[in-house]
């Protein structure tokens, strides 16, 4: 519509999650029209992150090092190991400021209809971790997704083998949530997932 070049750019903006064809095009004519500069920054930004930035050797997280700064933080206790889907969910649970163990990433969940088994989400490199006896215990903050469910059954399988206490996090009612308000499903869960005061 716009010509080669500028449909191309769309095109490629579109790949960001939530991104539609009108958001895409916005973006592209704002870095065209107005702010070249941005664009150029944009473009050496992403040129340079997916030329440097890989995966963690020991949590799978992305970093520009062979360890991240988690990894490589010995005031954070390997005791304790946190077991999320991506590195965005690690981040929530930074952010959110109160966990000061380690992490590891699986970078998806189990989907045997997309072909991802246990080996895509190097779940042997984590039973690694396991069997090393350091880690007392795990923490399964896969999503409340069927996959990810299934996901944190399969590993607590594995890790209860070795002896290490498994947990899962809490779901149910947010902070600040009214009943009213509360959707079904998460109002059931919130009553199973109850602990004693």
């Amino acid at each position: 519509m716009y010509g080669k070049t500028i449909d191309q750019l769309i095109d490629a903006l579109r790949i960001l999650p939530g991104v539609g064809v009108k958001s895409a095009q916005r973006m592209a004519l704002q870095l065209l029209e107005k702010d070249r500069a941005a664009a150029f920054k944009l473009s050496e930004a992403i040129e340079e992150a997916a030329t440097k930035v890989g995966k963690c050797a020991q949590c799978r997280t992305l970093t520009e090092h062979d360890l991240c700064d988690i990894c490589n933080n010995a005031s954070r206790s390997g005791s304790q190991l946190c077991v999320v889907e991506t590195p965005a969910d690690l981040f929530a649970i930074e952010h959110a400021g109160g966990y000061r163990g380690k992490y590891f990433v699986l970078l998806g969940h189990l989907s045997p209809i997309d072909g991802v088994g246990p080996e895509q989400l190097g779940i042997n490199k984590l039973i690694e971790r396991l069997q090393s006896n350091s880690v007392n215990e795990l923490i399964l903050a896969t999503n409340l997704t069927v996959e990810g469910e299934a996901t944190a059954h399969f590993i607590a399988d594995k890790a209860k083998s070795f002896g290490v206490q498994v947990s899962r996090i809490a779901y149910g009612v947010p902070m600040g949530g009214e009943l009213e308000y509360i959707d079904g499903g998460t109002l059931n869960m919130a009553l199973q997932s109850r602990k004693t005061l």
